[in-house]
């Protein structure tokens, strides 16, 4: 797949390398929002094959003034659940899961997957 983003909606994705991006435009405090629309999205536009082995997701809320009261905990099962069995088989799979909340430039969420490297190896 090109670098490109693919998706025209809130939610767009591209493959860098062997990561995959995610973004979601907007911010809400309902969590329970992002899983359908991340499903739909993932389920009408994306065309790789799940993989095994073990993953490492970095899930960033960037927000613009006072943060959304939203549960960072929530918010990443939501995703979690809607990426499961397109870019990983099952969730159990995430070996490594960061999310974190910080002050931006605009409101989204950006997710990046990628297979995570084995003990001594290089990055």
């Amino acid at each position: 797949m090109t670098p490109g983003w693919i998706g025209a909606g809130k939610v767009r994705a591209r493959e860098t390398g062997e990561a995959v991006e995610i973004t979601i435009d907007g911010l809400t405090t309902q969590a329970k929002y992002y899983k359908p629309l991340v499903y739909e999205f993932m389920r009408k536009e994306w065309t790789s094959r799940p993989s095994w082995g073990d993953y490492t997701v970095e899930i960033l809320m960037e927000h613009v003034g006072d943060p959304p009261w939203l549960d960072l905990d929530n918010l990443a099962k939501a995703l979690l659940d809607a990426i499961k069995g397109y870019l990983f088989h099952d969730d159990a799979q995430v070996a490594r899961l960061l999310v974190e909340r910080r002050e931006g430039e605009r409101e989204r969420i950006t997710i990046r997957v990628f297979p995570r490297q084995s003990p001594g190896a290089p990055g």
